[in-house]
């Protein structure tokens, strides 16, 4: 049986994983991370030094904040971490590539399957459409979100600046400059609204004609089974810093 850690448990998102958990056979949750004390069935710390079980991995679905303490625990400990937590820095982002050189990380702006196979196809597209296609990425979220555009939205927009050349450069915002798009863009669009849980589109715009990719999630239940199953692929494993891409190439 795996004994997982939940950091950020008495969220949204870590009581939609204590269900998810719950419904598996191979493994349960020992212990919470929060500030709140919680209504759990399992002792619930606001740090993870303070923690008197010895989880076998920790899914982190907190704020950037708990890195620190996180990475620290993880590495004297051994103990690998799926980060599903979004709003990292460029120095946090740093932080965890170093730290993944003493323990096995996991790291994604997404745990959905269906995301990942969004990307696969927009890259497709990308690679057969080329620059006659204007490309334009827009995403959707509920009113309490706090980042934008999304961490979604930026994975996309990185994968699909690989299949161009010269690369294309990721537009934010367009009302204050009053010319032609060019084609070097890749334009960035959020919209923030009620409780869309999630959407991610990418618009292939051409001559004439348009193809759209979409992805949209229903529920948040759909992450979390991600991040279950990124907790039991990662445990065992080596240093590293894996992200979906090794999941799915172990799922083959």
């Amino acid at each position: 049986m795996i004994k997982i850690a939940i950091s950020g448990v008495c969220g949204k998102m870590g009581r939609t994983l204590v269900a998810a958990i719950a419904d598996r056979e191979n493994c349960e949750v020992c212990c919470g991370l929060d500030i709140c004390a919680g209504d759990f069935s399992f002792p619930v710390y606001d740090s993870p030094a303070k923690m008197q079980e010895k989880p076998d991995v920790i899914i982190d679905y907190s704020h950037p904040n708990s890195l620190n303490g996180l990475l620290e625990y993880a590495k004297s400990t051994g103990t690998p971490i799926v980060l599903a937590t979004t709003g990292y820095s460029e120095e946090q982002f740093a932080q965890i590539r170093q730290a993944a050189g003493s323990v096995a990380l996991f790291s994604s702006f997404n745990m959905s399957i269906g995301i990942q196979l969004l990307i696969a196809l927009s890259k497709k597209a990308a690679a057969v459409l080329g620059n006659q296609f204007d490309v334009e990425i827009i995403e959707k979220h509920h009113n309490q979100k706090i980042d934008a555009p999304s961490g979604t939205a930026i994975m996309l927009a990185n994968a699909l600046c690989e299949e161009y050349e010269p690369k294309k450069h990721l537009v934010y915002d367009r009302h204050s400059v009053r010319k032609k798009r060019e084609i070097s863009e890749i334009g960035m669009h959020s919209i923030r609204g009620g409780t869309i849980v999630g959407e991610h589109e990418v618009l292939f715009a051409g001559p004439d004609e348009c193809i759209s990719l979409k992805h949209t999630a229903s529920s948040k239940r759909v992450f979390a089974e991600g991040s279950v199953n990124a907790a039991i692929f990662l445990v065992g494993r080596e240093p590293k810093l894996y992200d979906m891409t090794d999941l799915l190439a172990e799922t083959e």
